[in-house]
């Protein structure tokens, strides 16, 4: 089976921004996305999701590098003054390069 690499770049952060990240990823070039809900914490704070404005979501991203790169960019830019998110990237191997 040929196997390509691409990027998977994963971001967790307030439901609140949700669909403005998906119509920001689309616009830099990303094919297609994931959405959970998810709870978390770290040794500041924890977000147990039992009001609206507590629920967090992890968005995950398979593309190519240059497109991974780009949308981290803005997210940091544009998001990270305002809203909880952490971002991280790994390598993974796809089957169907074209859908990414």
């Amino acid at each position: 089976m040929e196997k390509h690499t691409r990027t998977l770049l994963v971001i967790i952060t307030e439901a609140a921004i949700e669909k403005r990240l998906v119509a920001d990823s689309q616009r830099l070039g990303a094919q297609g996305h994931t959405v959970h809900d998810v709870r978390g914490g770290s040794r500041l704070s924890t977000r147990e999701a039992l009001w609206e404005a507590d629920r967090s979501i992890e968005m995950k991203l398979i593309c190519t590098a240059e497109v991974a790169d780009a949308i981290a960019r803005h997210v940091l830019a544009t998001y990270a003054p305002h809203y909880s998110l952490t971002l991280f990237f790994s390598s993974v191997d796809v089957v169907r390069a074209e859908k990414f």
